[in-house]
Formats: C-alpha cells, structure tokens, sequence
C-alpha cells in the first residue's frame, strides 16, 4: 500500500497540463544534450504492472527519438547467453547527444533472472558485487546514470492485471512470467531490498517512485529527471519559411491520377 493510498487520483485536465509544461522542458533539454555532446543513460525499473510503459511514452512523446533512444531487450537468444552478461545491454549506450532510456536493463539479473532461478545463486551473487564497480566506471566515463524504481503496491498491481485481462488492447501486456510475479510478490519484494541495498550507491542511487497513480508517477519522475541533469534552455534564431520557387511551375497533382489511393473511409 502506498504512503499516499487516501490521496484522490489526479484529474485528466490538470495532469496534461502539467505534462505539457514539462514535455516543453524535455525538448529544451534535448537541444542542450545534443548542443553539448552529453550522453545519458536512464533506467526504469519496477514490479510488472508498475507503469513504466506508459512513464517512457510520456517522456518521448514529443522528443527526437534520435535522440531520446528507447532500449527494451527481449530474452537473450543462445548466443547472447554465452557472452559476458553486460555485453549485450552495453552496446546500446549512447554517443554523443543521445539520451538512452532502458525499459528494463541489466538488472533483470537482480529480479526476475533472480526469482525464477534464470540464473545461479552465486551468478546474483557476482552481480550485485560487480554491478557498483561497473556503473563507477560508466559514471567516471562521462556517461550521466539515473536509476528509477517504480513502486506500485499490491491492491494496485492486481487491479492493473485483472484489467488486461478483459482489454483486447492490453492482454500482449501479461505474459506467463507477468502471471508468476504476481503470484511471487513476496519473493520479489526480497529481490528488490538485496537489490537496493547493493546497488544504491553514493555515486549511483535509487530513486524510489511511487506509482499507485499512475499520472502522479509520470510527472514526478519526468520533473525529477529534468531536475538531475543541468541543463540550460538554448536559445535559437526563429525559423522562417522561405517563398516556395515558382520556376518551372507545373500540375503536380497530375502524375497522380490513375494511382491506387486508399479509400476515404474516415
């Protein structure tokens, strides 16, 4: 249960206000990343169900996907298995001017590879040592690192999954692993605290949000985003649009008929 569960949920009217207000300063900051050559990395993190889909789309709903990259690995296939386990997360970090958002990232070792046994005790083990030394090393590496938890509670989560359930447009959502989560709360909650207490460091910490609602969450990780990296609004000449040349003006509309059109159903 969320510390704010007898808060009334946020009105429609005023969240897209709010949201417009802070995309407006996602655009200005995607102009400094770019300006400025900074390379960013974003991890979204969180039970299943917790809304960090619908968090990314509210973020890059009105950026460059150039540069605001959105990563979401599917399984690793056989061969990706016998690499070393960061590789295949690594090669999809930003260049200069980009921001990379992972939809779940290499700390799938901490939870569900964890949880359902997709790795060894000892693996985990490794993993939670390792993974402080190797996010120093992408910090120290000029790379901007930010880890986002979302926290959605357990009355919540089912109320979400009993929805898909009976929505045609949200049943790809729930996958047999979404289903054993669920029903593995507590052995997920386990993972999250070893997780947490390993890897959240000084350098590189956690950010807890909670999601119950879900407007709420999406506005304060994009304010809190917003409020970690130093940005500054760059201010650019006014574009104008030239006159169009009338030089050699003819009926453009011409070679078009006879063509297939689609049909005008709307």
């Amino acid at each position: 249960m969320s510390a704010d569960a007898d808060t009334p949920r946020m009105k429609r009217k005023v969240y897209e206000k709010e949201l417009e207000k802070l995309q407006v300063e996602l655009c200005y900051l995607q102009e400094w990343v770019k300006a400025n050559k900074i390379r960013v990395i974003v991890l979204f993190e969180g039970r299943d169900a917790a809304g960090k889909g619908g968090t990314i789309k509210a973020i890059t709903e009105k950026v460059s996907p150039r540069v605001f990259r959105v990563t979401a690995l599917p399984a690793p296939s056989d061969r990706e298995k016998t690499q070393l386990f960061l590789q295949r997360y690594m090669q999809h970090f930003p260049a200069a001017g980009e921001i990379v958002i992972f939809d779940r990232s290499w700390y799938n070792r901490a939870g569900v590879e964890y949880v359902m046994g997709f790795c060894t005790p000892a693996e985990h083990k490794r993993f939670l040592s390792l993974c402080p030394q190797m996010e120093k090393y992408v910090i120290e590496g000029g790379i901007i690192l930010i880890k986002l938890w979302l926290e959605v509670g357990m009355d919540e989560q089912e109320r979400r999954f009993k929805a898909r359930i009976d929505d045609p447009l949200r049943q790809w959502k729930l996958s047999p692993m979404d289903t054993a989560s669920y029903q593995r709360w507590y052995d997920y909650s386990e993972a999250r605290d070893l997780m947490l207490k390993a890897t959240s460091t000084k350098q590189s910490p956690w950010y807890i949000v909670r999601s119950d609602d879900k407007r709420r969450a999406r506005l304060n990780c994009i304010a809190h985003l917003l409020k970690l990296i130093p940005y500054k609004r760059i201010h650019k000449n006014k574009v104008k649009l030239p006159k169009r040349s009338a030089k050699e003006r003819f009926d453009d509309q011409a070679g078009l008929r006879g063509m297939a059109f689609v049909a005008e159903r709307y």
